[in-house]
C-alpha cells in the first residue's frame, strides 16, 4: 500500500513547489515528486532545469541543477510491465497504477543566496550569489521549488557554476552543462555577450579542448 508524501491541499501549496528532499548529501540532493491531485504522473523536471531548496539552519537558500530523473514502482521488489495502454487507457482501465509509481531526480548543488524573509519559495532573492558548495545541503524533508526565470538570470550573472556541472560524478556532463547553459541563453533572450562569456570560460575550464566545447556549445541556440 502507497504511503504518500505529507502534501498540502493545491490551494496551500506554491504553484512552483513541486517535491520534497529525501536524501540529502553536501553537494547534491535526492527529491521525490509531490503527487498531482489529478490521475497523471508527477511533474518530472527536465534535464538541466534550476531547482531550489532551504537550509533552515543557516537560512541559506540552495541552488541546484537536476542531472537525473526517473520513474519507478515505489515497490522496489516487483518491477513495472507493459500494458500497452495510452495514457488515457491507463486512467480509465488501471488507476491504481499512478498510485504505485514514483518520480524522484538528483540535483547537483551550483551554490546559494541568503536566506529569504520567508520560506514558500514566493520571493525572488537578491543581492550577492555564492556559485560554490554551501556549509550545509537542504534538510530532509524540505520543499523543493522550480526557480522564476529572474532567479535564474540573477544567479548565472557569473560563470563560477559552469566549473560545478563539469565536475558531477556520475553525469553526462557535458551534456548536462550544455542544458543549462541552453536554459540561461533562452532565458535571457539569446544574449550572446553572456553565451560568448560562457564560452570563454568554458575553453578556460576545459584546457583547450575545443572538441569538447565545440560539443557543448553546438548544443546550445535560442
Amino acid at each position: 500500500m502507497r504511503l504518500p508524501l505529507p502534501q498540502f491541499a493545491n490551494e496551500h501549496r506554491h504553484p512552483d513547489h513541486i517535491a520534497e528532499v529525501i536524501e540529502t548529501a553536501t553537494t547534491e540532493f535526492l527529491a521525490q515528486c509531490l503527487d498531482p491531485e489529478e490521475l497523471n504522473f508527477p511533474l518530472m523536471p527536465p534535464f538541466g532545469s534550476w531547482v531550489k531548496s532551504l537550509d533552515e539552519e543557516s537560512g541559506n537558500q540552495i541552488y541546484g541543477v537536476v542531472y537525473f530523473a526517473t520513474t519507478s514502482p515505489i515497490d522496489s521488489v516487483h518491477r513495472a510491465r507493459a500494458l500497452g495502454l495510452s495514457l488515457e487507457g491507463l486512467r480509465e482501465q488501471q488507476p491504481q497504477i499512478f498510485a504505485m509509481l514514483k518520480t524522484e531526480f538528483r540535483a547537483a548543488i551550483a551554490g546559494f543566496c541568503p536566506h529569504l524573509d520567508n520560506q514558500n519559495g514566493s520571493r525572488l532573492p537578491t543581492g550577492v550569489v555564492y556559485q560554490y558548495i554551501p556549509p550545509r545541503p537542504p534538510q530532509i524533508h524540505q520543499a523543493v521549488y522550480r526557480c522564476q526565470p529572474s532567479e535564474i538570470v540573477h544567479f548565472t550573472q557569473q560563470f563560477d557554476f559552469l566549473r560545478t556541472l563539469l565536475q558531477v560524478p556520475g553525469a553526462p556532463v557535458d551534456a548536462l552543462t550544455a542544458a543549462a547553459i541552453r536554459e540561461v541563453y533562452q532565458l535571457r533572450g539569446a544574449d550572446r555577450d553572456w553565451l560568448v562569456q560562457a564560452g570563454r570560460t568554458l575553453s578556460v575550464l576545459l584546457k583547450d579542448d575545443y572538441d569538447r566545447l565545440r560539443l557543448i556549445l553546438s548544443q546550445i541556440h535560442p
